[in-house]
């Protein structure tokens, strides 16, 4: 299956760089995400991803994070290198 360069960072695999282009988040969480560092233009690491695919951990501004498919898959953005 190809992959394209818009993706969620649920759909990330281990190694993938992804720059943020869009949160569909709200209240609380997004606040919270925004101040950790996941805001439009950042890039973020895919550390790695649990075997059943939740939790996964993530890096963005030399902060290590875990995010459940519930946040993850509300972030939005584009692939610019595949681990």
């Amino acid at each position: 299956m190809a992959r394209t360069n818009k993706l969620t960072l649920f759909d990330g695999v281990k190694g993938d760089l992804i720059k943020i282009s869009t949160l569909r988040l709200e209240g609380i969480m997004r606040r919270r995400l925004l101040d950790l560092g996941f805001v439009p233009g950042a890039i973020v690491e895919v550390l790695r991803k649990s075997p059943l695919g939740d939790p996964i951990a993530f890096r963005v501004s030399s902060t290590s994070i875990a995010l459940r498919k519930e946040e993850s898959i509300r972030i939005e953005g584009e692939l610019i290198n595949h681990g």
